[in-house]
């Protein structure tokens, strides 16, 4: 009855990873909520990094542009 509850306050998301694993002891539903917490908080920074770092680079040129004065174009 405390892990069914326990689960029921937990967030969507942590619920949906948790929920499958039918954890039957408090102790080791409530360490693997916190893990799973963790893991979640983990991936958001990473992403929200690898973002910002994306970001940065927005505002480069273009590698190609049509201005014609490369090399590869014929003469007439």
């Amino acid at each position: 009855d405390k892990c069914v509850k326990f689960e029921s306050g937990l967030r969507p998301d942590i619920k949906q990873l948790i929920g499958f694993s039918e954890i039957q002891d408090f102790p080791t539903l409530t360490t693997k909520a916190r893990i799973c917490d963790e893991d979640g908080k983990a991936k958001s920074s990473y992403y929200k990094a690898l973002n910002d770092r994306k970001g940065k680079g927005q505002d480069r040129g273009k590698p190609y542009d049509n201005k014609g004065n490369g090399s590869g174009g014929r003469k007439q």
